[in-house]
């Protein structure tokens, strides 16, 4: 896989808007969310393995 040359005159540079401080909560409780649940399936997934 090589690099992606920009053809002239067209940058690639994507900037996207700041987050308010209402969406930067929404995203970090999500994320609190996520790893809350898929540590439960981690760890009962680590219990159940057989020794090799």
């Amino acid at each position: 896989m090589g690099f992606i040359k920009e053809p002239k005159g067209v940058d690639l540079i994507i900037q996207s808007k700041p987050l308010t401080d209402k969406e930067r909560k929404e995203i970090s409780k999500y994320i609190a969310d996520y790893k809350a649940r898929n540590k439960k399936k981690l760890s009962s997934k680590a219990n159940t393995k057989q020794p090799a």
